[in-house]
C-alpha cells in the first residue's frame, strides 16, 4: 500500500495513458471496484484513440481517467483514484481534464453513468455541474453473492466549463 500522504503527491502530473502504464492502472481498479475493467478494455481504449489519461507521480499512478468524443458529444467512461490518494482532489483535477478536453475536441455536453451506491463519485460529479438525466435498469452486474444487478444513473452537463 502506499502511505496516504507522501511527499510524492505534491508532485503530480497529467499525461497520456501508455501501454506501460496498463498494470498499474489496472491494479487501481481492481483495489476500487468490485467489476474492474481489464488490461485488454483499456488496450482496446488506447487503440480506438480514447482520451486515455494519468495523473501520475515518477512511479505511480494515483488516478486515470477515459474519455471518447465525437459529434458534439463526450462520455466518460471511467474515472478511478487509487484509494490511498482519495478526497485529495485527485478526482477533481482528472473530471476536469478529461471536461477540457471533450471541449477541445468539439462536444457541447458529457455524459457518464454512475453506480447510486458509489456516493463520493455521484457527490463529486454533481459538484462539477452533473445532472440526473436518466436512469439504466439492471445496468452494473450483480455484487459477488447477490443476484441484485444495481441500476445506473445517467448524468450529464453541458460544455465548456
Amino acid at each position: 500500500m502506499f502511505p496516504s500522504r507522501s511527499p510524492d503527491t505534491l508532485n503530480v502530473f497529467m499525461r497520456t495513458m501508455r501501454a506501460s502504464d496498463l498494470d498499474l492502472v489496472v491494479l487501481n481498479e481492481n483495489l476500487s471496484y468490485q467489476q474492474p475493467w481489464s488490461k485488454r478494455i483499456f488496450s482496446d481504449c488506447l487503440r480506438a484513440g480514447y482520451e486515455c489519461w494519468v495523473l501520475a507521480t515518477k512511479d505511480r499512478i494515483v488516478a486515470h481517467g477515459v474519455l471518447s468524443a465525437g459529434v458534439g458529444e463526450a462520455h466518460v467512461l471511467t474515472l478511478c483514484v487509487h484509494p490511498d490518494f482519495r478526497r485529495s482532489g485527485h478526482g477533481r483535477r482528472m473530471l476536469r481534464h478529461l471536461l477540457e478536453r471533450a471541449v477541445k475536441r468539439d462536444a457541447t455536453v458529457c455524459f457518464l453513468e454512475v453506480r447510486p451506491s458509489n456516493v463520493e463519485a455521484r457527490q463529486l460529479y454533481l459538484a462539477m455541474g452533473f445532472v440526473q438525466v436518466g436512469e439504466r435498469r439492471g445496468y452494473y452486474p450483480a455484487e459477488p453473492g447477490s443476484t441484485q444487478r444495481e441500476d445506473a444513473l445517467i448524468l450529464s452537463r453541458m460544455l465548456p466549463l
